[in-house]
């Protein structure tokens, strides 16, 4: 008859939010996470880059 409210239901304690008065406490915004995911996907396609001109690099050197 009525819903469960407790959205963390079976999860152990390590994994639970606190709750603060109006909702989790020192939880990850969206925002946060938006940019973690941008940094990210930046930093593997520089390296991605950095490692492709290395390579070319190196195979003119030996292929001169």
């Amino acid at each position: 008859m009525f819903s469960d409210l407790k959205l963390d239901g079976d999860a152990p304690v390590r994994a639970r939010p606190g709750v603060g008065e109006w909702g989790p406490v020192q939880v990850t915004t969206t925002a946060a996470k938006k940019r973690g995911r941008l940094v990210t996907i930046v930093f593997f396609v520089g390296a991605l880059i950095v490692l492709t001109l290395a390579g070319y690099y190196w195979f003119m050197q030996i292929h001169g």
